[in-house]
């Protein structure tokens, strides 16, 4: 079996094809072409070649104006990376960056499959650093969120990016079984002003036999990642917070605390949540109106938690707008409703009053939705 290591460009055509982000870029063969770059400044120029180690020889560069992007260009096209001469240079828009992790997956044979890498601390310096967190996954159906959630806890602090986490490693290990990869790497995966994940850089080595042949499968993944670039961006608009994870309970919550004790009650229940929409940023009808029809309209998606906590929060406000909205919905899709904190005795009866149960504690919430999944299935 030969292997072989794909330029960055073509690296991250498989990620976005996935729905993970990467920066506005733009590929440039020619002067002509960076005279003309559409590309808003400052910019990354990176020379295009399979081969590591661009950073430290002088392939990544940064341009503030067209003139500083032009002679970057003619400097890297004229160099030679481990004897390759670059055919094409990448310029990309110039992040803003709060923290640089890394994360991949690679072929293990130990594992008998894949193993999943992360690591807090990203960039040109991994290798100095303590070895990342490893996950044996083995077959890529093997991968259980709760599992490398528990993984992830010691090493990543911040909840909000650990589930992002999780669901980036689950696209990258679509990416690598539907593209014969041994190894899908994204480093510095970047942690944008604002919390967004970016990949900075991919490193995707495949068998040189498989050279992208799965084209009915890269054309389903694009299909879904238009869709799911478009959720989130209407998430953005309305201040939700939506990530994908990969099983069939989805989670409406509010905040990180109750939308991480609502994902392990999921977890113990034997069932998995299908994503977390964390709705704190705008509970409003608006909020919730959005956060049901993007759960309601998800296939994979067969019951919904609400699961709302908070001492500054007036539950009987989210439970009017839960009953006005229940009312009017169409989908027979179960829905198991907790709301605990201001003003919640007023809710609990708001929601009686509709035929709705304000369920006392949260562990009764996920038993509940979980058997209505389970009852629906058989």
């Amino acid at each position: 079996m030969h292997f072989m290591l794909v330029t960055e460009a073509q690296g991250k055509a498989l990620l976005r094809a996935a729905a993970i982000a990467t920066p506005s870029s733009q590929e440039l063969r020619s002067l002509d072409e960076a005279r003309s770059c559409r590309i808003e400044l400052p910019v990354a120029v990176k020379a295009q070649v399979a081969a590591g180690g661009r950073g430290k020889a002088g392939g990544i560069r940064k341009a503030n104006s067209p003139a500083e992007l032009e002679n970057a260009f003619d400097a890297i096209m004229g160099m030679r990376f481990a004897g390759e001469a670059p055919a094409s240079v990448l310029v990309e828009s110039w992040l803003d960056i709060e923290r640089e992790l890394y994360l991949a997956v690679a072929i293990d044979s130990r594992v008998g499959g894949f193993n999943v890498l992360y690591s807090p601390r990203g960039g040109v310096t991994i290798e100095d650093g303590p070895p990342p967190l490893s996950y044996p996954v083995g077959l890529a159906r093997n991968f259980r969120a709760h599992a490398f959630r528990t993984l992830l806890a010691p090493v990543e602090s911040d909840p909000k990016v650990r589930e992002r986490v999780i669901s980036l490693a689950r696209r990258l290990l679509d990416i690598a079984q539907a593209n014969e990869c041994t190894t899908v790497e994204i480093n510095p995966l970047v942690v944008a002003r604002g919390g967004a994940l970016i990949a900075a850089d991919a490193k995707v080595v495949l068998d040189e036999a498989a050279a992208f042949r799965k084209a009915a499968t890269a054309s389903a993944i694009a299909a879904s990642r238009d869709r799911a670039e478009r959720e989130i961006r209407l998430c953005e608009e309305a201040s939700l917070m939506l990530v994908w994870l990969d099983g069939e309970i989805g989670l409406i919550s509010g905040g990180a605390g109750m939308t991480m004790a609502a994902m392990d009650a999921i977890d113990g229940a034997g069932a998995q949540p299908a994503c977390f929409l964390d709705v704190s940023g705008n509970p409003t009808p608006a909020g919730f109106g959005l956060a049901f029809d993007l759960l309601d309209r998800a296939p994979n998606v067969k019951g919904i938690l609400v699961s709302m906590f908070g001492g500054g929060l007036h539950t009987d406000r989210v439970a009017k707008t839960l009953v006005e909205l229940l009312a009017r919905r169409t989908s027979s899709k179960p829905v198991t409703l907790r709301l605990n904190g201001t003003r919640s005795d007023l809710a609990t009866t708001i929601l009686r009053d509709a035929g709705h149960r304000n369920h006392a504690t949260l562990e009764a919430a996920v038993t509940d939705i979980v058997k209505q999944v389970g009852e629906a299935r058989s």
